[in-house]
């Protein structure tokens, strides 16, 4: 009797785990692989109509038309499309599963400057969040720390992976600096006045930024004999080994910030969020700054604002000379999968799709400084890429049938789609 009693308790212990454990990743590529007929999206602005592409040992070797041969295994995607895999720029994916269980929370940690906490080694690869990425393209993504002035420091990983040192692309890649606003609305909920007001501590706030910058180069020039995990974690900012990712919004802020991190000796600086970028774009030109713009599926921050002003965002600035990468900041991570979308509506703007497109793929990837391996489907980079049954810049038609990392075929089974076969069968009267 024991003995049944205890076959039964490992069956339901292992139906459990089962049911609650991540996909497995997938294994190298161990064949040479074609996929045959699709429209090849390019991710540089250009296309080709029923391609051929070849990848082996994770690598694309053939980028050809129809007239060019096939090796090894066949897929056929007459019809279908296929592009790069999607990059999702600053999120905490893989640091964060339940908003409000605070024990599944790594994103912040406590302090205001704070480079030297590494996103990286809390990474989660087994995150159900991660994985339900994937269906919508998007393989690549920069876990990013939030919170305090300065979150930590961002690493870029790939979406399929059994722990963070498989997953990582490219380690320790930049540094996060969330800049303080000038004018802030009132808290009415603890009495105040609702509007915008002057944040008083703006300068006092500028001058501890400022001074940090400026200790921190010179720890890196031996001045201090003492310890700084922050100060040593802050050198690739001045050698140009690591980026400095601002989030601002306002003209005077981003104005402010790229001035005084620049004065500083930082030598690579991204702007992320840049809502009123398009105000001065001259000035961002001339500073070489790009721009990880902010969603578009978003209102506008203010009554003056054109109304569709988020909507067109992202094309005024590409108009304007820009290099510009679509962000999501300010979303749950769930909703980091309507990324392709945010890209999609900007086509609604008037964009070229392909120059779309960019947005979320190559142009990324060289903001993040990936583009010599990620972000667009040519000879010689990962072949990290998928096959959709139509547009994957819409969500009507955004159905992937394949997806590949580093030429691994990665499963697109989610939690997500186990729950709707599982409620289709119900309701369907199987």
């Amino acid at each position: 009797m024991n003995i049944i009693k205890n076959i039964l308790l490992a069956v339901t212990i292992s139906v459990g785990l089962h049911a609650w454990a991540q996909q497995i990743p997938a294994p190298a590529q161990f064949e040479t692989i074609t996929i045959k007929g699709a429209t090849a999206h390019i991710g540089n602005g250009t296309m080709i109509e029923n391609s051929v592409i070849v990848f082996s040992d994770g690598k694309i070797t053939v980028m050809g038309n129809a007239s060019t041969p096939t090796q090894g295994r066949v897929i056929n995607a007459e019809g279908k499309h296929v592009y790069p895999g999607f990059i999702a720029p600053g999120k905490s994916l893989g640091l964060i599963e339940v908003n409000a269980v605070r024990a599944s929370n790594d994103q912040d940690e406590i302090g205001d400057f704070i480079p030297n906490i590494r996103s990286i080694i809390a990474y989660n690869a087994e995150s159900k969040v991660v994985e339900s990425m994937r269906p919508n393209g998007i393989l690549l993504t920069q876990v990013t720390p939030k919170g305090g002035r300065i979150s930590g420091t961002s690493s870029i990983v790939q979406l399929d992976a059994w722990n963070w040192e498989d997953a990582v692309v490219k380690e320790d890649d930049g540094i996060h600096l969330n800049w303080p606003n000038s004018f802030s609305r009132g808290r009415w909920w603890l009495g105040e006045e609702r509007g915008w007001k002057p944040n008083k501590d703006y300068t006092k706030q500028l001058e501890e930024i400022s001074s940090y910058l400026l200790n921190a180069a010179a720890y890196g020039k031996k001045i201090s004999i003492s310890k700084n995990e922050g100060f040593e974690a802050m050198q690739g900012l001045f050698d140009g080994s690591k980026k400095l990712y601002i989030y601002a919004s306002g003209e005077k802020e981003i104005i402010d910030a790229v001035t005084t991190t620049k004065d500083n000796g930082v030598k690579s600086v991204v702007l992320v969020g840049g809502y009123e970028a398009y105000k001065i774009i001259p000035f961002l030109k001339q500073n070489n700054i790009p721009v990880l713009v902010q969603r578009t599926h978003s209102r506008p921050n203010s009554d003056d604002d054109d109304y569709d002003l988020p909507y067109k965002l992202p094309k005024l600035l590409v108009d304007g000379g820009l290099l510009v990468g679509i962000q999501n900041s300010g979303t749950s991570n769930f909703q980091t999968r309507n990324l392709p979308f945010y890209a999609g509506q900007v086509v609604a703007q008037g964009m070229d799709k392909e120059e779309a497109l960019k947005l979320i793929t190559s142009n990324t990837a060289n903001i993040l400084g990936i583009g010599d391996r990620y972000g667009t489907l040519e000879v010689g980079k990962s072949a990290t890429l998928f096959v959709s049954e139509g547009d994957a810049l819409d969500m009507r038609t955004n159905q992937l049938t394949h997806a590949f990392i580093d030429g691994r075929d990665i499963s697109l089974e989610t939690h997500q789609t186990g729950l709707w076969k599982r409620y289709m069968d119900k309701y369907s009267g199987k």
